[in-house]
């Protein structure tokens, strides 16, 4: 019983090398996301120089080949979560960065597109780097800080994905497709380095041992909030991702220059991505010290309120600063979900549950295009911004009518976290 005091307590201020923890985890997401997503600009043209040749077997066969790494990941992110509480969160994060060097290397060798399928399916098996690198922050960062740190972090994942498909349209004219791929795992192979070398983790043989024995979800004494979190972490991916399939064709109609389609698109989809870097952080620090449920409920019904002009705007830049303004108020649910999660389970669990968070955002991120293709095809797309406001209104009247009655939601939603109450 000591033992397992002197670990919450621990865990309660935070390992002394948190700060360290947070640049590296940064780093190394940031580059591992990059890697991940350049790939996006040439992947048709790289499928047609692996032999296929029909216009409509490249879309089809791109399609697979992105959609590969993320129905992998959804499914073993509980598993790598549930691996790191009992053998460490760093060695996860080492296995991710190695797996993912041979992996992206490897695709610059492909022979033909099943081969690339293939390889693109062990990323998602062996990755997770920026996931892992959330659970290992969000287990070893102060209680009081963890909101901020989560976003900074968040930040650097999204920043990932913006600059990940700018390389991939640059590089390839450069040095080529393959190139491109080999030069990508090699990136990722600094940040394995950096992991291995400096990442320092505090260990606790309690927790491990109360790891092996809880079985995760079973240790959780009150379920609602978390269920709530896993429910909020898909609803942001839905809704992120249900306006992408019809954005191209929404433009369309309110520029008059067809030229310029393409190229507004692009910003119209950055600003919301923009908008989330710039208020991650922000958002995460003003958590810490209103309520993780404050945020998470007061985000979640800004966006859905955004979303409402969005589908009656009658010029480009309107729909920019829209797209800007709601990216900005969806920038802080990461780090709120992840650090609600940390804080409503025991700590011998925070891996399995986060990496089932991890999967349901990537159920939200599946569903968003199909729901918001065939709604945009069917009823209208004016329905598609509409319809997703009201999911997100929705979202935040659960998330305010479940919040514990208490001003820090996150710390003391749970009696699994009792033990940092003491210090409260």
């Amino acid at each position: 019983m000591t033992d397992m005091k002197m670990d919450a307590a621990s865990v309660k201020a935070g390992s002394i090398y948190w700060k360290r923890n947070l640049a590296i985890s940064l780093i190394g997401s940031f580059t591992t996301i990059v890697a991940m997503t350049l790939l996006l600009p040439f992947l048709p043209l790289y499928v047609e120089e692996l032999g296929v040749s029909d216009h409509a077997a490249i879309v089809q066969w791109s399609g697979i080949a992105y959609g590969a790494t993320f129905l992998a990941a959804a499914l073993v992110a509980p598993l790598w979560g549930r691996l790191g509480d009992i053998y460490g969160r760093k060695l996860m994060l080492v296995r991710a960065s190695l797996g993912m060097t041979l992996a992206i290397s490897l695709m610059g060798l492909a022979g033909n597109v099943w081969q690339l399928v293939a390889l693109r399916l062990f990323v998602g098996l062996a990755g997770g780097y920026s996931s892992g690198s959330m659970v290992l922050v969000a287990t070893q960062t102060p209680k009081d800080r963890s909101a901020w740190a989560l976003g900074v972090l968040s930040s650097g994942i999204m920043a990932g994905n913006l600059v990940g498909p700018l390389l991939g349209g640059v590089l390839p004219p450069i040095i080529g497709i393959r190139g491109t791929f080999l030069a990508a795992g090699g990136m990722i192979f600094l940040a394995f380095l950096a992991t291995t070398l400096l990442i320092k983790e505090e260990k606790s043989q309690a927790r491990k041992q109360a790891a092996k024995a809880s079985g995760g979800w079973k240790s959780i004494a009150d379920k609602r909030p978390v269920i709530a979190m896993l429910a909020t972490g898909m609803l942001l991916m839905l809704a992120n991702m249900s306006i992408e399939p019809i954005i191209t064709v929404y433009v369309a109609q309110i520029v008059p220059i067809a030229t310029q389609v393409t190229m507004i698109s692009g910003l119209v989809m950055s600003a919301a991505a923009l908008g989330s870097i710039l208020s991650a952080s922000w958002l995460g620090r003003l958590a810490d010290r209103i309520g993780h449920w404050s945020v998470i409920a007061g985000a979640l019904a800004a966006a859905g309120l955004l979303l409402v002009p969005q589908a009656f705007v009658t010029s480009s830049w309107q729909l920019i600063i829209l797209r800007f303004l709601m990216g900005a108020a969806l920038g802080g649910l990461l780090p709120c979900i992840a650090a609600v999660i940390r804080h409503s389970v025991p700590d011998s669990a925070a891996g399995s549950i986060l990496g089932l968070s991890v999967s349901s955002q990537y159920v939200g991120q599946v569903a968003g295009p199909v729901l918001g293709g065939f709604v945009g095809g069917h009823i209208g797309m004016r329905a598609v911004f509409l319809g997703t406001s009201v999911l997100l209104l929705a979202g935040a009247a659960y998330a305010w009518m479940v919040r514990p009655g208490t001003i820090d939601a996150g710390s003391r939603s749970a009696p699994g976290a009792a033990a940092d109450q003491l210090d409260a």
